[in-house]
């Protein structure tokens, strides 16, 4: 009978003790701001690169073959791609298929908006409010591997150019944060082609404008980068 009761205490002291284990780690949780900045860390190792790849643009009624081009980052924000030919859509306005350019200032408030998965893979949900009024970006929504400081997926909304999708795939660089596919999506509509600019359609016609309510997709496939070996000026023009 003794032994009966006694095991059944120490069984009862094992639950209480793993309950109390479970919210001490629930409570130790890091926030969204400590996420963010552990994220911001691990990209922060890279001061510069050049990156090798392949991009394909993908939007209704225009010419856009697949074009083989370098893409060229200096720390804090200097980004450039340069192509074999043709015209790079990618929309201005505080947005860029640099990953580096989501987390350009500090000024934001940072929100935990819960997880999901994305395919597979856990994500942490955190959404990104600018403080500062003359901010073009008005809301960033980012789907963290919390795992391995990853952003996967980022939602980006600005006053002058819409909203603008980014999806990264990472493998063999993902220890710099840096991702080996990239595609970026947007719709037509929200775009503004730069002055002097004019695309050819299809139908032979040249024009300086997109098609409207069109939904437009640049995919960038990365071969191989170069990292922290230093940049000219000269690359990023």
């Amino acid at each position: 009978m003794k032994n009966k009761f006694y095991f059944a205490l120490l069984f009862s002291k094992i639950i209480l003790t793993s309950y109390l284990l479970l919210l001490s780690l629930a409570g130790k949780a890091q926030t969204a701001d400590e996420l963010i900045r552990k994220v911001k860390a691990k990209m922060d190792k890279v001061n510069d690169y050049v990156a090798t790849g392949k991009m394909k643009t993908d939007v209704v009624f225009i010419k856009a073959p697949i074009a083989n081009i370098k893409s060229y980052f200096k720390k804090p924000n200097r980004f450039a791609i340069k192509r074999d030919g043709g015209v790079s859509l990618l929309p201005k306005g505080g947005v860029s298929v640099n990953v580096s350019s989501l987390l350009l200032t500090e000024d934001y408030t940072a929100i935990d908006a819960g997880k999901t998965t994305l395919g597979a893979t856990p994500v942490r949900i955190v959404k990104l409010l600018p403080t500062s009024d003359n901010s073009d970006v008005v809301l960033t929504t980012m789907y963290i591997d919390e795992a391995n400081l990853l952003i996967r997926k980022a939602s980006t909304t600005t006053r002058e150019n819409g909203t603008y999708d980014m999806e990264m795939q990472f493998g063999k660089y993902a220890a710099w944060g840096l991702p080996d596919k990239v595609v970026f999506s947007f719709n037509t509509k929200d775009y503004k082609l730069p002055k002097g600019i004019t695309l050819e359609y299809d139908d032979g016609s040249k024009k300086a404008e997109l098609p409207k309510n069109k939904k437009g997709r640049v995919e960038i496939s990365y071969s191989s980068y170069i990292i922290n070996k230093g940049i000219t000026e000269a690359m990023l023009k």
